[in-house]
């Protein structure tokens, strides 16, 4: 891409030849390995409706996760959607202001009318100690979310609902193969989600999973995922499509494959990250009861100020970081009015997602905390950075530049 702006006598020259980098970018397993998986679906020609890879991805997800009761489905929002129903849930929900969306929509789209309780200032996640204060006689569960795959503190969780009587519902999209004090975190709960969407460190393209306590409630949301059907010739629950292919499967069965080495290089960025970046920004307190899957690197700027100045610098060479989750959830237009939520808030204003995947090379991750390092540390300095790459794009292609400017 080239672009050229003129400014007063002078023309500044932007060469940009290289590929953007993006918050993430989507693991792509060997082709070869892939269409082995599809060659298996043409000679079946058997695309959908709890196929053989479907079966096997469950199979393998079970073990690999350490968990029980796992539905496969079309995507998490879905996922959430349906453990809503199976689980009986109505009037009101406990949930966090601070997720993505699809936390607070799924339960609207649902008629279910969710209360927000803020958020732990160093963890990100849902604050325990203002869930009870919260509880009404119309609340029937509570929604937590495990922020960036840190665990939020599901003891004290749990034994809140045990004591209310309320379901627990945990949306678990980041915590793929999180453990919590040595066992799944996915296995709390009466129900966790999974979201598989292709931005995932694991992913089917589109799709999710359910995994739930109770083999009872994991039956009837099988059924609910194929329209109630029971047999040829018997509906016995209300239900949807919320089915996953097996085109997504075979693309989940690839990346479960080379899910340890997606692991080990994400840990390397993620420990370098922390270890550039520790004594600069403020990072989430992880849990320390639970592993870290290396899912996302946020980090939190003093000020809104100094992140907007941040990512303007990444975003002028192309660098694209991302404000997880802004705004709020409490500000949507689609919620009651509610008290001010003013931690979540808080944390939405200032806090931005790294860039962070796999295939992202050294020299990308040691310019990401350059900038940071020096927009924070070094502002002069940073104009003198900018002042050098526009210099060495203009070198690196001197041959074309009488070119562009005749």
């Amino acid at each position: 891409m080239i672009n050229i702006t003129k400014t007063c006598l002078f023309d500044t020259i932007e060469i940009q030849k290289h590929e953007a980098i993006n918050v993430t970018k989507t693991y792509l397993p060997d082709r070869n390995k892939l269409d082995k998986y599809i060659d298996k679906i043409y000679s079946t020609a058997w695309v959908t409706n709890n196929g053989q890879l479907v079966k096997e991805l469950t199979e393998r997800l079970e073990e690999y996760l350490g968990v029980q009761n796992l539905l496969l489905v079309t995507n998490g929002t879905l996922a959430l959607q349906i453990a809503y129903k199976t689980l009986g849930i109505s009037g009101q929900a406990i949930t966090t202001p601070f997720s993505f969306i699809a936390t607070t929509s799924s339960l609207v789209w649902e008629n279910i009318e969710p209360i927000f309780v803020d958020i732990d200032p160093e963890t990100f996640c849902i604050d325990p100690s203002k869930i009870q204060e919260a509880i009404k006689p119309a609340t029937t569960a509570i929604v937590p979310v495990h922020v960036f795959g840190n665990a939020c503190d599901v003891e004290a969780i749990e034994k809140i609902a045990r004591k209310y009587g309320l379901k627990t519902i945990y949306d678990g999209a980041h915590a793929f193969g999180v453990q919590f004090n040595g066992k799944s975190l996915l296995s709390y709960g009466d129900a966790t989600i999974l979201s598989f969407h292709a931005t995932k460190l694991f992913h089917t393209i589109e799709g999710g999973a359910i995994i739930f306590k109770n083999r009872e409630d994991y039956e009837r949301a099988k059924l609910r995922i194929n329209f109630g059907i029971n047999g040829p010739d018997s509906v016995i629950e209300l239900g949807i499509n919320a089915k996953m292919n097996e085109f997504q499967a075979a693309m989940g069965l690839c990346v479960l494959d080379e899910i340890d080495t997606i692991l080990e290089q994400r840990a390397e960025i993620w420990n370098y990250f922390e270890h550039a970046l520790k004594d600069h920004v403020q990072l989430q307190k992880r849990n320390s009861q639970c592993t870290n899957n290396y899912s996302y690197f946020p980090v939190l700027f003093e000020s809104e100020k100094k992140l907007m100045k941040v990512k303007a610098t990444m975003n002028a060479v192309d660098i694209n970081p991302r404000r997880y989750f802004y705004p709020s959830l409490d500000l949507l237009d689609y919620v009651q009015p509610q008290a001010l939520q003013n931690i979540s808030r808080d944390i939405a204003n200032r806090v931005l997602c790294l860039p962070f995947y796999p295939s992202l090379s050294k020299e990308k991750v040691e310019e990401i905390v350059e900038i940071i390092t020096n927009e924070l540390v070094h502002p002069a300095a940073s104009k003198k950075v900018r002042s050098h790459q526009v210099k060495k794009i203009v070198s690196q292609n001197a041959d074309i530049l009488p070119e562009l400017i005749k």
